[in-house]
């Protein structure tokens, strides 16, 4: 077995076990809304901090790419 057929079974057998847990998780109710919940709190706590950091980058991207005037 090469080195890229043993990386493609690893891959597959990775995705079938993340499908399996998946399944499991959803049909599972109290499994379920702790995944939700877990959801919301990621998006919740992580979305503000990357519109800030987006937000930041910009501002300082746009002040990059303008050519500077020279003072009066």
């Amino acid at each position: 077995m090469t080195e890229q057929q043993a990386e493609r079974v690893a891959n597959v057998i990775l995705g079938l076990a993340a499908v399996g847990a998946a399944v499991y998780i959803f049909k599972t109710p109290q499994l379920r809304r702790t995944a939700w919940t877990l959801l919301r709190t990621a998006v919740v706590s992580s979305g503000p901090a990357w519109l800030i950091a987006e937000t930041r980058r910009g501002w300082n991207g746009g002040a990059a790419q303008r050519p500077r005037q020279p003072g009066i």
